[in-house]
Parts: C-alpha cells; sequence; structure tokens
C-alpha cells in the first residue's frame, strides 16, 4: 500500500482590530508575511489537494502561501472545515481519492490539534502539538494505507514547523 503524506496547516495570525464577524476576519500583518513563510516550506511538498476552511483567514493564508511558492491545482474551499469537530474532519480525509499522494487541510484551533495528536502515534512532537499548535503551525504526518482507513494513532507526525515571515 503506497504512503500517504497529510499536511495540517492552522491558519496564519488573524486580525483582532476588525469589526468583521469571526468567519471573515482577516490577517493581521504579521499573519500576512508568515503565511509566506508558510509557502516557502510548503513548496518542498508536490500538493495534489487542499482541503481549507471558508473562513477568510484560511483563504488568505493560502493565497499568502502561493506568493511564498506553494502549488496546488486542486483547491476546495468548504464551510464544513470552518465548523468540523475532528471526526468530521477525518470523515472528508477518508473520502479523498486513492490517486491522492499528498493533501494539505487547512483550518483552526482547536480542532486540527486534536486531529493531529488522534492521528498520530505518541511522540514528543504529538507532546508539542497537544501543548500547543499556533497559528502558522503545520504539521507533516505519513500514513501507509488506503484513506479510507485512516484512523487514530495509525499516522507518524514527521515533521512540526511553525513558519514565521
Amino acid at each position: 500500500m503506497a504512503s500517504k503524506t497529510l499536511i495540517v496547516l492552522r491558519h496564519a495570525k488573524s486580525s483582532w482590530h476588525t469589526d468583521e464577524a469571526d468567519l471573515t476576519r482577516p490577517l493581521s500583518e504579521r499573519g500576512e508575511r508568515d503565511a509566506v513563510a508558510v509557502g516557502a516550506v510548503l513548496a518542498e511538498y508536490d500538493l495534489d489537494v487542499v482541503l481549507a476552511s471558508s473562513a477568510t483567514r484560511v483563504r488568505q493564508t493560502w493565497s499568502g502561501a502561493v506568493d511564498g511558492g506553494a502549488r496546488c491545482d486542486d483547491v476546495r474551499v468548504s464551510e464544513l472545515i470552518y465548523h468540523a469537530w475532528p471526526d468530521e474532519l477525518l470523515a472528508e480525509l477518508r473520502d479523498l481519492d486513492e490517486t491522492v499522494r499528498v493533501a494539505l487541510l487547512i483550518g483552526h484551533q482547536p480542532t486540527l490539534g486534536d486531529l493531529i495528536t488522534g492521528l498520530a502515534k505518541p511522540s514528543p512532537l504529538t507532546e508539542r502539538v497537544a501543548a500547543k499548535f499556533p497559528t502558522s503551525g503545520l504539521a507533516v504526518l505519513t500514513y501507509r494505507g488506503a484513506w479510507k482507513t485512516l484512523n487514530a494513532g495509525k499516522a507518524t507526525l514527521k515533521r512540526l514547523e511553525i513558519p514565521r515571515g
């Protein structure tokens, strides 16, 4: 069975100096810089699909990442990811086509941290995620098997980065 890579990315720092509703809150200036730095890390990967929350700060994070070098032709923006619990995100991942080798999921805390620590075997890296998965946090998990069989404790957290611009 072929190896899969799941990259989980928390959106970059958002602005609290706005009257916007949570869904439409934009990135801060720091968040805009950090999103570009995230793109430099993502440029190392051949992304097959991006699953992104519909929140403005997530869409802006992806846009900044593209400016930093990230590339993907299949970007799927979903309101479900904005509201999702870890089990709902896992269901989305299990629905991925088996031709997808590298998937990027961009969303929000605390859901993403819970997803990562649930999927990954315990390690010093998962302990760091459990303690804090900050804005622009990027976790790279690997998994051998079909997406539809992805389950708790079956993945390995290989990399944890917090790119800053």
